[in-house]
């Protein structure tokens, strides 16, 4: 996986359609693949995270080369379902609750040693918190860094509602993926009762 994020990410990183946005597109990503790096001996994610990780950070790649607004995916979707903005943007803070959370919930089970509800209500704030504060984070850092970027770094393409509706996709997606874990959950705990009633 890290490998082939790896490859990925560098072809994405020549000539990007505004390099200056494509560095501060990266600067999160740097900090966080430091951060799972640096943690692994002390904490190690299952396979599963780890690849729910890859598949966030290939869709955030994607992006910061093209721009979240000028992706040609989202501009494909815009034309073939008639809508009104390129929503590349929304997929991805989609994508950052549903494919996050479970990293999440294992995070905290392990290290909190959450049970019942709270295992997924704790899981659920902090993804909610995590969206609220990236937000923040990159309004000034649009702000500090380069304000003529602003647009095309905040991506907002004309919504003043920008800020609320990325952290309502990402509070949609955290729903989607916890209620998908207790799924998986619930059907892997049936399965391994079926196994101990054939021994």
């Amino acid at each position: 996986m890290v490998a082939g994020y790896a490859v990925l990410w560098i072809a994405l990183a020549i000539a990007p359609k505004y390099r200056s946005d494509w560095l501060l597109e990266n600067l999160l990503v740097f900090a966080f693949v430091s951060l799972l790096a640096g943690s692994f001996r002390r904490f190690q994610f299952s396979n599963f995270s780890y690849g729910l990780f890859t598949v966030f950070l290939v869709l955030h790649a994607y992006g910061a080369h093209y721009t979240y607004s000028e992706t040609p995916l989202g501009f494909w979707l815009r034309d073939a379902l008639d809508l009104g903005r390129n929503h590349y943007d929304r997929i991805v803070h989609f994508s950052f609750g549903l494919l996050l959370v479970y990293p999440m919930r294992e995070l905290t089970r392990r290290v909190l040693r959450l049970r019942g509800v709270w295992a997924y209500l704790l899981p659920f704030f902090l993804m909610l918190a995590m969206s609220a504060g990236y937000e923040s984070i990159e309004s000034w850092v649009a702000r500090i860094v380069n304000p003529e970027l602003g647009s095309a770094y905040l991506g907002t393409q004309g919504d003043e509602w920008d800020a609320q509706r990325d952290m309502d996709r990402a509070m949609t997606g955290t729903a989607t993926g916890l209620v998908l874990t207790w799924l998986r959950e619930r059907l892997r705990s049936r399965a391994g009762k079926r196994r101990q009633g054939a021994r």
